[in-house]
């Protein structure tokens, strides 16, 4: 997957449609008993992102979302960001030809939808995945403080195939979004009931991490404007397990989209933070999100920026033919 462009004229269409119709963004999510037919994760062998004649140098962007109670919000912020997100990462030159696969989890112990599966996707096919999520943990049995994002990175680790790592080395990224601490093991039960897939024994989250890092820049983003993305224990616990340098602490989840693509562009070397904090005040940001980024985003910054005395992270030659947005 991964062809076409992503079009700011398609969002905004399909948008006043929707509000011509008085339909809800997630609709789906109002009546779903079930997951999403297109986000089945049972069988699911791998999701791929595939260079092509519009992606020739393609890079993939996993996003995991916790979906359960107030996180569902953040999904909702996610969509009405993503024409800020597209504008960063592609007029901006943050990346070439992003490939993003919107991804959703909850609790794999207990609830009926604890895994939900998108497409590596670069035109605005993107936005549909994100609207067939189930979100707010309403199917949720509630069994445990903690949610599975272990089985995101389980995901990315066994069931894609990403162009950019396979024919390049070139690391794509991965974006797990909770407030909760994850398990510490990827149960093999669960991966036997969720992706029909027999993997022998449970996995310890530590060598999940590892092996997604082989192909993956693994980031943990935790909103601490909630209960418990404010405790330092979840915190502390990401920490453990990923990189600290990975663990960024969000002050406000309207600022997702903006963390995202940011983290991309100094990863990549693409960026200094003053220049991306720069880009955001351009765009109409506010003090407020300007200043929360500056100190979320502050270990990112090598101030390594390509052409600018910095190797930077990406080995492409930049072509210049980014594309797909306008300026917003």
């Amino acid at each position: 997957m991964g062809s076409g462009r992503w079009s700011p004229n398609t969002y905004q269409q399909r948008a006043v449609k929707r509000q011509q119709q008085g339909r809800d963004v997630f609709a789906y999510s109002r009546g779903a008993s079930e997951v999403h037919p297109s986000l089945n994760p049972y069988g699911l062998e791998v999701r791929e992102s595939r260079d092509s004649d519009d992606s020739p140098s393609s890079n993939a962007i996993v996003v995991g979302l916790d979906v359960t109670g107030s996180m569902g919000q953040a999904v909702r912020n996610i969509h009405k960001d993503l024409p800020n997100l597209l504008n960063l990462l592609l007029d901006r030159k943050y990346i070439q030809y992003p490939h993003i696969m919107f991804s959703a989890f909850s609790n794999g112990s207990c609830d009926r939808v604890p895994v939900q599966v998108g497409q590596f996707e670069a035109d605005n096919r993107m936005d549909e995945n994100l609207e067939n999520m189930i979100i707010g943990g309403r199917l949720a049995g509630g069994c445990d403080v903690r949610e599975s994002a272990e089985l995101m990175v389980y995901l990315a680790a066994r069931h894609t195939s990403i162009d950019c790592w396979e024919k390049r080395k070139k690391k794509g990224y991965v974006f797990l979004i909770t407030d909760e601490m994850a398990y510490e093991s990827v149960s093999a039960k669960q991966i036997e009931g969720i992706f029909g897939r027999d993997i022998g024994k449970s996995i310890p989250l530590k060598q999940m991490v590892e092996e997604a890092s082989e192909k993956y820049h693994v980031y943990v983003i935790v909103p601490t404007e909630t209960g418990s993305g404010r405790q330092e224990r979840v915190h502390q616990h990401f920490r453990t397990f990923f990189d600290p340098q990975h663990v960024i602490l969000l002050e406000n989840s309207d600022d997702i989209s903006e963390t995202i693509a940011l983290a991309i562009g100094l990863t990549e070397g693409n960026i200094s933070l003053a220049e991306g904090l720069a880009h955001l005040k351009e765009g109409g940001a506010t003090n407020d999100t300007v200043n929360s980024l500056s100190k979320s985003l502050r270990l990112l910054d090598t101030g390594a920026v390509k052409g600018k005395g910095g190797l930077g992270n990406n080995n492409d030659d930049d072509d210049g033919s980014h594309g797909g947005t306008r300026r917003l």
